[in-house]
């Protein structure tokens, strides 16, 4: 398994870039918790990110979302909000993208935040 990163402070979209080359070449998987405003990167799945930070760094299933992100595109292009990890019947989200607009909105200050251009 790849290691995983928690990423809790600031990283550089460099540093991405290097945890996205270590893997998949393009993209890094990334799970971010909406709650303690925190993310897992550079796992081989989504579902090893979240068990990460559902055992480790105390998050719910609830409040963890699965995105891709790709360092080399524009900070405005870069997440991709797909994963299995987001079919979430009881939050009502029932695909694999994420259908609420305000988690998305979330998510996108929470990684803008984190990352670094």
């Amino acid at each position: 398994m790849a290691e995983i990163h928690l990423v809790e402070k600031q990283i550089t979209k460099a540093e991405l870039k290097k945890i996205a080359e270590e893997r998949f070449g393009d993209l890094v998987k990334a799970v971010v918790d909406i709650r303690q405003e925190i993310m897992a990167v550079g796992g081989g799945f989504h579902s090893d990110e979240q068990s990460f930070l559902i055992e480790k760094h105390n998050s719910k299933g609830e409040d963890t979302w699965g995105i891709n992100l790709y360092p080399d595109k524009p900070k405005n292009e870069m997440i991709e909000f797909d994963s299995v990890i987001n079919i979430k019947p009881l939050r009502n989200n029932r695909s694999r993208d994420i259908e609420d607009p305000e988690i998305k909105e979330k998510i996108k200050k929470i990684v803008a935040e984190l990352i670094l251009d």
